[in-house]
């Protein structure tokens, strides 16, 4: 699903917001999503999952290509881990 995709869900069970407003709702939700991960804060969603941001250390890579040893510099990376309840039904059910 994309956010086009989610947008029209929104739209199609609302009888309230116009598709305008729902796309400002939306764009309004993931801006704050990525405002509070660039801060390092952590977002959790009930039932859905946790986003956070997690630390890499620098290490030495690998070229494939040339097989040259190459610096992998330290970055922090987004991390999704999902709930129970999103577990349960991506598995149909199953826990």
């Amino acid at each position: 699903m994309t956010k086009r995709d989610l947008i029209e869900e929104v739209a199609r069970r609302s009888d309230t917001f116009a598709r305008k407003d729902i796309e400002a709702i939306v764009n309004t939700i993931f801006g704050s999503m990525l405002d509070s991960m660039a801060r390092g804060d952590r977002i959790e969603i009930r039932s859905f999952g946790t986003f956070s941001v997690r630390d890499r250390s620098a290490r030495q890579g690998r070229n494939p290509r040339t097989g040259a040893d190459v610096h992998i510099p330290a970055r922090r990376v987004p991390f999704f881990t999902a709930g129970k309840e999103l577990r349960q039904r991506v598995d149909g059910g199953q826990d």
